[in-house]
């Protein structure tokens, strides 16, 4: 098995099991909390990486980066953080199998953010990815009745919005990350111990104002971080030995993780039907990937 794919599967793996575990295991702290108390574990988890492989040559000044540079950097922390206070409130209030789906909405939102800011072009097999993946949305809400219910049942569910908002807030943070990453050459052992630090210091005002003791969990948080800490660097190892047509449909296949774990271990309703509606999303999702790579090739062309 080619390296690429097999740590993509490890990064699948690895979200879905996190995604699942922040609904298992965490049930009354605050996400602000939730999200500095795991951060903090993560850069602890992730320091020997940067320490061992970080070149500092390699590292861009501020002067290289300006102002715009420094404000994509912002930007993508902010709305990171911002995506996963969003995406907890969506899990405190729906099952993991029903939020799951409509989160991994995201390049649904990306595209249109790429074609107004950066110029892209949208694929005739994209618009199709987009078409599947908002289908995964109907699935996800279908219980029958007349055709426009699930819509209905989709535009009322407090879950579904919250998710909706969450993957609308992680297309904004990914393409600042491809900004960051391409566009400002920021280094990856970089990168990720910077994402946990700023998202630390942006939530952390929002989790002192409903802070908990987390004595008693500490292990659960510490085993959090590790995962989250391992699942972000095989991301990045993945995205560096397959193309992103590969690498993203196998790395978004986390949300059909989640909702496996979520319909077995947690016995969540409709387990069929939200299953179903994660297999569409990933579809989608493949397809705007391939068709993201094939304009890529025909503009080079």
């Amino acid at each position: 098995m080619d390296p690429g794919i097999l740590f993509a599967i490890l990064a699948a793996l690895g979200w879905g099991v996190y995604i699942f575990g922040l609904k298992r295991f965490f049930g009354g702290y605050s996400a602000a909390q939730l999200a500095v108390v795991i951060n903090v574990f993560s850069v602890a988890w992730y320091t020997p990486v940067t320490a061992t492989r970080l070149d500092p040559v390699s590292v861009p000044t501020f002067d290289e980066l300006g102002v715009v540079g420094v404000g994509v950097v912002l930007t993508t922390i902010v709305f990171i953080g911002l995506g996963f206070v969003l995406f907890v409130e969506a899990l405190d209030g729906g099952d993991v199998s029903y939020v799951t789906p409509i989160n991994k909405l995201v390049p649904v939102f990306v595209l249109p953010i790429e074609i107004v800011l950066l110029s892209a072009h949208l694929s005739a097999l994209q618009l199709v990815g987009v078409g599947v993946a908002t289908l995964a949305v109907y699935v996800a809400n279908y219980r029958g009745g007349s055709l426009f219910d699930p819509l209905r049942r989709a535009a009322d569910s407090r879950p579904a919005q919250l998710a909706l908002a969450s993957a609308a807030c992680y297309a904004v943070s990914d393409v600042g990350k491809r900004v960051a990453l391409q566009e400002l050459a920021i280094p990856t052992t970089l990168w990720v111990p910077v994402l946990f630090v700023g998202g630390t210091l942006v939530l952390l005002p929002l989790a002192v104002r409903d802070w908990r003791p987390v004595r008693g969990h500490l292990p659960r948080f510490a085993a959090m971080g590790l995962l989250v800490a391992g699942s972000e660097h095989v991301t990045s190892v993945a995205f560096s030995l397959v193309p992103a047509s590969i690498g993203s449909p196998i790395i978004n296949t986390q949300a059909i993780v989640a909702v496996v774990l979520g319909g077995v271990i947690l016995r969540e309703s409709q387990f069929g039907i939200r299953l179903v509606a994660a297999l569409l999303a990933v579809t989608g999702v493949a397809l705007i990937a391939v068709g993201d790579v094939g304009t890529l090739v025909a503009v080079a062309g």
